[in-house]
């Protein structure tokens, strides 16, 4: 009988053909194989694996994220300013805040903290008025000048006017409005430099005005204009009642006592003649940094060794709690302000993003459709946000640092700021994108394919 034979295709013998090489160790090539044709001697992989092409990693997800932002410049420009307003805002008012807290304290150092003042005691009568219980003597100046941390000091009294009218001509016009008289006060030739105040025009009293009780005075600045004085070259006077008294100076405010500008002030001597004054009613002391409590105890004590306790001494302690409730408030303030801005920012990332998943909707049923998983669009939508805030985050921060620079420098103050404010205002906007952008997120994953595609 005739046997019946089977052809096969050429490419079933190719293919068995290789089967039975690979089963007997040898490959196509003519290369020695193992039994699987995959492992050498020592069992190491002779073929490089090949990730799925199917797999959507974490990389592609961050990739397919940035471009999406930037694929829409016209709605990020408009979801940055959202947040670079925000975290802008948030950093320039901390910025400030230490700016501010940093003049502060330079003014309590400059001033508060190197001043000292003394004055006499006072007891209630039964009356209900008031009467000293020391006075001050007339060399006190010369008492605490010896005294360590002292720079320089001087008395200063005010003085009554006794109804006594101030004017510059002595016209009694009864028709000329009532000016508000200045406040009279005698004083020291260094008064002065112990309270931080300048001469602007003309010349201050010295030593020689107060030893001979010269009729001399100068007006600060408020009350060389309530005068109409503003040039001393032609030797004005002002006259106390009808007692002319020679205007030599014009000074500016002091920042240590600021009522003092809108005062006359004439020479102890002269208030001791012709005012009759009886004893200077406070002592101005002028001291080193942090010498206040040191000198506060050693001025009564020099001024009075036996009663000092019937002198009232303000001293500047080391540790101020004005200054402390002071730059407390002020960081108060500055950081509720901040985060108002920061909550405003925030609420206009997830708008605006909350928009953009509704203009998507098609995109995002055409992904699902083609295998994208609720998660990875959900994870789209939050990296974009964080994204976003991260961009908004660091223009918000540049921002703030050359807002707070630039009026600094119009101030006149050293801008202060700490590098982990930038840096922290630059992830807090990261962190408030993706907050933002977790409810927009979350209903672009619950988003059907179907009822997208359909436009549903």
């Amino acid at each position: 009988m005739m046997r019946r034979m089977r052809i096969r295709p050429p490419w079933r013998r190719r293919n068995a053909a290789a089967g039975a090489g690979s089963a007997n160790g040898l490959t196509l090539d003519g290369g020695a194989g193992t039994e699987a044709g995959a492992h050498n001697e020592s069992g190491a992989s002779l073929v490089t694996p090949v990730p799925r092409a199917d797999r959507f990693t974490s990389q592609d997800l961050v990739v397919e994220a940035i471009a999406d932002v930037g694929s829409r410049p016209g709605r990020l420009v408009m979801t940055l300013a959202g947040t670079v307003l925000g975290v802008g805002a948030l950093v320039a008012t901390l910025g400030f805040a230490q700016t501010a807290e940093y003049q502060i304290a330079r003014q309590f150092d400059a001033v508060r903290s190197t001043q000292v003042v003394v004055s006499p005691g006072s007891t209630e009568t039964q009356s209900g008025g008031s009467v000293a219980t020391a006075r001050l003597p007339w060399d006190s100046v010369e008492r605490v000048e010896r005294l360590a941390g002292v720079e320089a000091a001087a008395t200063i009294s005010e003085l009554s006017l006794d109804g006594d009218e101030v004017t510059t001509v002595p016209v009694n016009d009864p028709s000329a409005a009532t000016i508000a008289a200045p406040r009279l006060m005698a004083a020291d030739p260094d008064l002065l430099d112990v309270i931080g105040s300048s001469i602007v025009t003309g010349r201050m009293f010295d030593s020689g005005h107060a030893d001979r009780a010269d009729r001399v005075v100068v007006i600060g600045e408020r009350a060389a204009e309530r005068l109409r004085l503003n040039r001393i070259d032609r030797q004005p006077a002002v006259f106390i009642g009808d007692r002319p008294y020679a205007v030599i100076g014009i000074y500016g405010e002091a920042q240590a006592r600021g009522e003092l500008a809108d005062a006359i002030i004439m020479p102890t001597a002269t208030a001791r003649d012709e005012r009759a004054l009886a004893a200077p009613s406070e002592l101005q002391i002028r001291i080193a940094p942090g010498a206040g409590e040191l000198v506060g105890e050693q001025a009564s004590l020099a001024l009075l060794p036996n009663t000092p306790e019937n002198l009232d001494v303000s001293a500047p302690s080391a540790s101020s709690n004005l200054r402390q409730n002071v730059q407390s408030d002020v960081n108060v303030v500055f950081l509720i302000l901040g985060g108002i801005v920061l909550l405003a920012g925030a609420l206009g990332i997830a708008n605006v993003t909350m928009l953009n998943v509704s203009e998507r909707i098609p995109e995002i049923g055409l992904r699902r459709a083609l295998g994208a998983t609720r998660r990875q669009i959900g994870a789209q939508f939050v990296i974009e946000s964080a994204v976003i805030g991260l961009l908004g985050g660091l223009m918000g921060a540049a921002l703030a640092v050359v807002s707070l620079v630039g009026l600094s420098l119009a101030r006149g103050w050293t801008p202060i700021i700490d590098p982990w404010v930038t840096v922290g205002g630059v992830l807090l906007g990261s962190l408030v994108g993706l907050a933002a952008g977790w409810l927009p997120a979350r209903r672009a994953s619950r988003i059907e394919p179907v009822s997208a595609l359909r436009g549903g």
